[in-house]
């Protein structure tokens, strides 16, 4: 016996339509809420938020050199703390402000190709190992250089205040000032990878030899992503001292490198998502553990992190993202799905 049937099968394009509809209105009301929090917050919230939002810019340009482009760096410290330094200076100095935010990763990106340029010849955590000689010059060069960097005292300048037109309080406006930038960076970011330079970092990651084969310039791609990240360090540099308005040498120890490459890890690679989350883990969390366990804060890091690596691959922004996709799939029907034109089957 044969009998014809109908094979119903979803619209892809409504399908994303759906998804990038989502998007936009869950972007608009983090969007709103996030400007929204500093009205409603204590200055102390207010200064730890905007330490999660500088700390994420620096993580965010890890995640482009170790999440795309899969070099291994434990050099961020010293871009971040050269960052802040010059904006100390400048602001010490009486320049605009914008001058300060200016110069910070445009030098920070001339010292990473500086850096690059002899360790691109290396791969993964041979790499590392490389950047991992930043830090440890650059704390005893900041020592020693007293009279620019405050030596082993550090410096504390005035930074950013609220103008009076604004009504603003000092901790609002700069936490407000903060996010702009940091968006500001994130959308970059966003945009640069989704062009060609993203999908040639992402083929260098997956197997250099292959990059090459299809004509792709590794070690340029290389140094223009490590570049990125070193630039990515001086602008969350910069946004730190604005915040916290002192600088010391403890900002480019090597400890803090590798907080941030947990916090990545934590949070998730290739995701924006993953690079907030993983700053607000680095400086959120301490401040709970330490009130249960003063001084364990370290090892609540490292627990944290071999959770995520055994039972969490993706980081948390990963298993967020699975977690809402089995969500969106259990509550919605197939019969609800939106089908394009039936397509006849013969079943005998």
């Amino acid at each position: 016996m044969t009998r014809l049937t109908n094979t119903v099968r979803p619209s892809w394009r409504e399908s994303l339509a759906d998804r990038r509809a989502t998007r936009w209105v869950a972007g608009i009301a983090v969007a709103a809420a996030a400007v929204a929090i500093p009205f409603n917050a204590s200055p102390y919230t207010n200064l730890q938020l905007t330490l999660v939002i500088a700390l994420a810019v620096a993580i965010r340009g890890i995640d482009v050199l170790t999440g795309y482009a899969g070099q291994v760096t434990l050099g961020q410290s010293a871009f971040f703390g050269i960052g802040a330094y010059v904006g100390a200076y400048g602001f010490a100095h009486g320049w605009p402000a914008v001058g300060g935010l200016l110069l910070a990763p445009i030098l920070c990106a001339v010292a990473g190709v500086i850096v690059a340029i002899p360790a691109v010849r290396l791969r993964g955590f041979a790499f590392g190992v490389i950047t991992l000689a930043l830090p440890v010059v650059v704390v005893p060069l900041a020592i020693r250089l007293e009279g620019v960097t405050g030596g082993a005292v550090g410096l504390a300048v005035s930074t950013i205040s609220a103008p009076s037109w604004s009504g603003l309080a000092d901790d609002q406006w700069q936490y407000l000032l903060v996010l702009a930038i940091g968006a500001v960076m994130f959308l970059l970011a966003r945009n640069l990878l989704a062009g060609r330079v993203g999908r040639a970092l992402t083929l260098i990651r997956t197997s250099e030899i292959a990059a090459s084969s299809v004509g792709i310039p590794v070690q340029r791609y290389k140094i223009l992503a490590f570049a990125i990240a070193s630039a990515y360090g001086g602008v969350a540099g910069w946004l730190y001292l604005t915040a916290v308005r002192y600088i010391g040498v403890d900002s480019l120890a090597l400890t803090l490198s590798i907080s941030m490459l947990v916090a990545l890890v934590v949070g998730g690679v290739r995701s924006p998502l993953g690079c907030v989350i993983g700053a607000a883990f680095y400086i959120l969390v301490p401040n709970i553990t330490d009130r249960a366990t003063p001084g364990r804060s370290a090892l609540f890091f490292g627990v944290a992190l071999l959770i995520v690596l055994l039972m969490v691959p993706g980081g948390i922004s990963g298993a967020l993202r699975a977690a809402w996709s089995r969500l969106i799939m259990t509550r919605r029907p197939a019969e609800s799905i939106p089908a394009a034109p039936a397509e006849q089957r013969v079943i005998t």
